[in-house]
C-alpha cells in the first residue's frame, strides 16, 4: 500500500535564458507513468480547497504553474503538507493517497498530469470510505 512516502517531490528540466524559463514534462522520463490527461485549476475563489478525494489506480504530478498553494497527503495513517510555489518542481502522487489542495495564491493556476483518462469509478470522494477501503487491501 502507498506510503506518505511515495508522494515526492520532483524537479523538472528548466531551460533558461534572457527571454525567460521554460519547463517541460515528458511521459516515463521526468514522471514516473505516461501522461493521458491534463487538466489545470485556476481562478479558485480565495479560501476555497479542491480535491478532497483519493484515487485507486491513478497517478498524478501536480504542478503550480503560476502563484502558488499547498498540497496536503494522506495515507491513512499519516499526513503530510507540500507548499508548491515553483513551476519547476511538481508533487507526485501515486493511487490510494488522499489529497487536498488549499491555500490558493491570487491568480494561480494548478496543472495536473495524470496517468490515465477521467473515470469516475476510481475516485473516493469520501474519506471514510477511503479508510475503509485501506483497511480491506
Amino acid at each position: 500500500m502507498p506510503s506518505i512516502d511515495d508522494a515526492l517531490l520532483l524537479d523538472l528540466p528548466k531551460i533558461g535564458d534572457a527571454r525567460g524559463n521554460l519547463t517541460f514534462v515528458e511521459s516515463k522520463r521526468h514522471i514516473p507513468f505516461e501522461i493521458k490527461r491534463v487538466f489545470y485549476l485556476y481562478d479558485v475563489p480565495g479560501g476555497e480547497s479542491r480535491a478532497g478525494h483519493a484515487n485507486r489506480n491513478l497517478e498524478q504530478l501536480i504542478v503550480a504553474a503560476s502563484g502558488s498553494f499547498d498540497v496536503t497527503v494522506d495515507d491513512g495513517s499519516e499526513h503530510r503538507k507540500f507548499s508548491l510555489n515553483r513551476s519547476y518542481r511538481g508533487l507526485y502522487i501515486p493511487g490510494m493517497i488522499w489529497r487536498e489542495i488549499t491555500n490558493f495564491s491570487s491568480g494561480s493556476v494548478c496543472m495536473v498530469f495524470a496517468s490515465d483518462y477521467y473515470d469516475p469509478d476510481d475516485y473516493y470522494h469520501s474519506y471514510d470510505d477511503f479508510k475503509l477501503a485501506l483497511l480491506n487491501t
